[in-house]
């Protein structure tokens, strides 16, 4: 039996899935969501779809975490968006005890610094998981494997009996999951493969969007390198995934975190915390980001105009820049 309650803040995609496996493997599971997909997940329950199968998991949701019954044993996983966490962080400072360990169940790596703000403990967790939501009370896992990777630590390093306990949690809903005392050493590579969503989400496939995803991520190489910031090496990261999330089904249900908030048409994007960090850091170590700086600006203009997905050539923004396929 789990040590641990959990309140899982923010059930979309990555959220909705960890809550729904974590209450069906007998996990105590508080879900916290808002608008139509809390009052699908209240009326009627989560549609999860898990490779060719779909059921409906009935979780406990509420619209807020004045609502959480809270005890010393909770654990909040903290899985919105990166550009929604100040918001969700106030909120949980309001109502939560000040020794909630708070764990980052998010892409990009200024959540869990954001959380220590407010939050004594904190802990990190590097997820590759390929799900998507792109309806209200709908939520599809489309590994056959295993349905994500989500190896936890503390924040800024370490690992503590948080982080083996989640670990142990998360393996018992089917997820592969160690605790690593390096945890922001795995999710700085994380970010290095984000750094594409941005253009997976605007542009139309092919070799110029290859090209600007190399150029990216080439700039995201040497500002991690002039910044110091421990990052895993390629190689290591291919070897801990291996197989794990392979085959992939419902392919056209799929795409990058990004390319979903512009599908759904949220009017948002989490940019500033994946290409924005590397033109952050760029530009206070003196690096040059110019690729990482035009996917940030012309994926915010696309999300306030509710854009839609894939509609770019690549080409041109490699032209903006003076390159060419």
């Amino acid at each position: 039996m789990s040590r641990h309650r959990y309140v899982v803040v923010g059930v979309g995609a990555v959220g909705g899935g960890v809550a729904a496996l974590l209450h069906e493997a007998g996990v105590d599971v508080t879900a916290v969501a808002r608008g139509e997909h809390l009052a699908r997940l209240q009326a009627e329950g989560l549609r999860l779809g898990v490779g060719h199968d779909e059921r409906l998991v009935r979780l406990r949701t509420v619209a807020s975490p004045a609502e959480v019954d809270w005890h010393d044993d909770t654990v909040v996983l903290l899985a919105v968006k990166s550009q929604q966490t100040a918001a969700a962080l106030a909120d949980l400072a309001a109502h939560a005890p000040p020794g909630t360990p708070v764990v980052c169940l998010q892409n990009g790596v200024s959540n869990e610094r954001a959380a220590l703000r407010h939050f004594a403990h904190v802990h990190a967790v590097t997820v590759m998981m390929p799900a998507s939501h792109l309806a209200p009370g709908r939520v599809v896992v489309h590994s056959l494997g295993a349905p994500g990777l989500l190896d936890v630590g503390t924040y800024p390093s370490g690992v503590d009996a948080v982080d083996e306990a989640l670990s142990a949690d998360l393996r018992l809903a089917g997820f592969e999951s160690v605790p690593r005392v390096d945890a922001m050493a795995w999710k700085h590579r994380k970010l290095l493969m984000n750094l594409g969503n941005g253009v997976d989400a605007a542009c139309q496939e092919g070799p110029a969007a290859d090209r600007l995803v190399a150029l990216v991520r080439e700039e995201g190489e040497r500002v991690l390198r002039a910044a110091g910031i421990a990052v895993v090496s390629r190689q290591e990261d291919l070897a801990r995934r291996g197989d794990l999330l392979r085959p992939l089904v419902r392919r056209d249900e799929a795409g990058s975190s990004t390319w979903q908030s512009l599908a759904r048409r949220t009017g948002d994007v989490e940019v500033d915390h994946l290409n924005g960090e590397v033109v952050l850091l760029g530009r206070l170590h003196g690096v040059p980001t110019p690729a990482n700086e035009l996917v940030q600006v012309t994926l915010n203009r696309l999300a306030r105009e509710t854009g839609g997905v894939r509609g770019l050539d690549a080409a041109d923004l490699l032209a903006v820049l003076g390159e060419q396929v």
